[in-house]
């Protein structure tokens, strides 16, 4: 065989045993396990709810005008 296409047939071999020893990935459950993200997430909904609503009375007004303007 020709010594290119022998390293090339290495280089993917290496590749595919040092991917699949790596498919699992790192276990962070340690780090993320003592994260409470209930407070964030309540946060974060409260705000989008604020702004859907802010976005409704806007949309609502403008509906109101042009009805009063006739548009």
């Amino acid at each position: 065989m020709n010594k290119n296409v022998q390293r090339g047939l290495a280089l993917v071999g290496a590749i595919a045993v040092s991917g699949s020893a790596l498919a699992a990935g790192p276990d962070l459950t340690p780090l993320t396990g003592a994260v409470d993200f209930g407070t964030t997430i309540t946060a974060v909904l409260a705000i989008a709810g604020l702004l859907a609503g802010v976005y409704i009375a806007i949309k609502g007004a403008r509906t109101v005008l042009g009805m009063i303007k006739g548009r």
